[in-house]
């Protein structure tokens, strides 16, 4: 599987360390087991390519040499075909885990590691006018009324102890990209949000969150809803001193 945003680099090799580890050299090398060596090496090559490819996608983000949209799209297709190649268990194996593979291929992509941590585009995380301090003005009322649905989904689902990853995740995810549609502003307790999709990022598809770890949860996300409610209330105040 090779894809069209992850070029393997020239002249790169697998290391033949990560390959030949497994192989028993007293049993006879048959031709499927030479083919399939071969399509691991072409798998580890693309999933390098991937890497270096979302490190650069990042620095054009960061330069604004890209459109937010081209950047969604690309980062978005590139996280999603490293998991996509990590989900098979061959593969997983021979990889080990990111930090040994960018040490023993000697490659530094520290912006593609940040984003695979975070496991969302820096899009949905928050806008380029987010990161500089511009506001965006007032948010229309169904964006409002749509995060507030967002925190309080979110806030149940963790009560009736709906815990495992693959519940949680698209759920936080919701609500940062809802309250990003509402405003710009970086309030208090909103990083909150991404170092829970970090720490839910690392865990297993089927892993669910401890009682103790779900009620870090429950309280952190009740503290960003409170400070995201009062900068709301601050803002409409704000309004109607002008009118």
């Amino acid at each position: 599987m090779t894809s069209a945003y992850a070029p393997a680099p020239y002249g790169w090799a697998v290391p033949t360390s990560r390959l030949s580890a497994n192989i028993n050299l007293d049993e006879e090398v048959t031709f499927s087991s030479l083919e399939a060596e071969t399509e691991m090496h072409e798998t580890l090559a693309d999933i390098y390519g991937i890497l270096v490819t979302l490190d650069k996608i990042e620095r054009a983000f960061l330069k604004d040499s890209i459109s937010e949209s081209a950047y969604a799209d690309t980062c978005s297709r590139l996280m999603k075909q490293y998991k996509a190649y990590l989900s098979d268990e061959a593969t997983k194996r021979a990889f080990g885990d990111l930090e040994s593979f960018k040490r023993d291929f000697d490659v530094n992509v520290p912006l593609a590691t940040a984003r695979l941590r975070i496991g969302i585009p820096a899009t949905v995380q928050g806008s380029r006018q987010q990161a500089s301090g511009q506001a965006t003005g007032k948010a229309a009322p169904e964006l409002v009324m749509s995060a507030t649905e967002n925190f309080i989904t979110l806030l149940d689902a963790i009560k009736i102890g709906l815990l495992e990853k693959d519940t949680l995740h698209p759920l936080l995810v919701e609500v940062i990209q809802a309250v990003n549609q509402v405003t710009d502003v970086d309030f208090e307790g909103k990083g909150k949000i991404v170092q829970w999709l970090i720490v839910l990022n690392q865990m297993g598809v089927a892993d669910k969150l401890d009682e103790n770890r779900a009620r870090e949860l429950r309280f952190d996300i009740e503290q960003v809803y409170r400070a995201f409610k009062g900068l709301l209330a601050r803002e409409a105040g704000q309004e109607t001193s002008k009118d």
